[in-house]
């Protein structure tokens, strides 16, 4: 079992800039890609970005360019990087880990929220224009 608890969320304005944090605990060793949702109210949950054991990256193309990615297998942490953020980038964001899919799948995986393994509370960020 893994634990995942995000933290970082918050307000700002189109332009600004957040960075997100995922805390792993417990089996983190038996995930093979981690990685950042989001979802707002009525939509389905939907892949922003997401890294693999071996530091490979996938991000959605509404954020390439703006958002990054990145793990410390040490401390067992996962972040978001958010910059250049806009409005319609408001939705709860979620922390996720896999144990068997690929990086080229997680991302679009389909129904996430049922079919990926480990998923955290979740952390709001707003952007107002």
């Amino acid at each position: 079992q893994v634990h995942l608890v995000e933290s970082g969320g918050g307000s700002v304005q189109a332009g600004g800039s957040l960075r997100l944090s995922c805390a792993a605990s417990g089996d983190t060793d038996s995930t093979r890609v981690m990685g950042w949702f989001r979802q707002v109210p009525g939509k389905e949950r939907e892949g922003v970005a997401v890294i693999d054991s071996d530091g490979r990256t996938n991000y959605a193309d509404s954020v390439k360019g703006r958002f990054t990615i990145s793990q410390d297998k040490a401390k067992n942490t996962l972040d978001l990087q958010m910059n250049s953020l806009k409005p319609e980038d408001t939705a709860m964001y979620y922390c996720a880990a896999d144990r068997a899919l690929l990086i080229e799948n997680m991302l679009v995986w389909p129904d996430p929220a049922t079919n990926i393994d480990y998923w955290g509370q979740g952390t709001q960020v707003t952007v107002s224009s």
